[in-house]
């Protein structure tokens, strides 16, 4: 016990570091604030579309998620129907 107590600093108590847990906190403030001021200043470098851009683009978003939903149907009618086709020939 007493090389225990020799070895620490004034700023360590016997059950651990005192002042990590103050300086952790501090230190986690602390990055908070400069990833919210670099998250600024990136953000201000961002080039944002224009509404004319959003609307030909989600336009074409939808003409290809309808076209694919279409074509998924389609194979999965087709694959219905071979698989009933193959249960009907083959019994079950």
């Amino acid at each position: 016990m007493a090389t225990q107590a020799a070895k620490m600093s004034k700023e360590e108590t016997p059950s651990g570091k005192g002042s990590e847990l103050t300086h952790k906190i501090t230190g986690t403030v602390q990055n908070t604030r400069d990833f919210i001021q670099e998250t600024r200043v990136e953000m201000k470098k961002v080039t944002w579309p224009n509404r004319e851009e959003v609307i030909s683009t989600t336009g074409v978003v939808l003409a290809t998620v309808a076209f694919f939903a279409i074509y998924l149907y389609f194979i999965e009618q087709g694959a219905a129907r071979a698989v009933g086709y193959l249960l009907k020939r083959f019994g079950a």
